[in-house]
């Protein structure tokens, strides 16, 4: 490529590091970093009853934190799609 052309992936060369891909994420679809941490927190805590659990098994256990953890994702991308609904036939004006 030459110096003189300009790159086509202008937009995405000039923000490559983890946090700035992150950061413009967030601000497109704010659930999925929100289901993320959510997924995080779940399996935290499941990692943090594993010792307290009783007398239940550990295979009972982990099922119930992986249920857990995925009601979390999906409630939050079911989230994400009715702000996404939201936002394009209700605050958008109508042309």
């Amino acid at each position: 490529m030459s110096s003189g052309q300009e790159s086509i992936f202008s937009e995405y060369e000039s923000d490559t590091s983890q946090t700035s891909k992150l950061l413009r994420k967030f601000k497109e679809t704010p659930f999925v970093p929100l289901g993320m941490a959510g997924f995080a927190m779940v399996v935290g805590y499941g990692l943090y009853r594993l010792k307290h659990r009783g007398d239940m098994k550990m295979s009972l256990h982990l099922i119930h934190m992986r249920v857990a953890a995925q009601g979390f994702v999906v409630g939050a991308i079911t989230c994400g799609v009715l702000y996404s609904m939201f936002q394009e036939y209700m605050v958008k004006p109508k042309e």
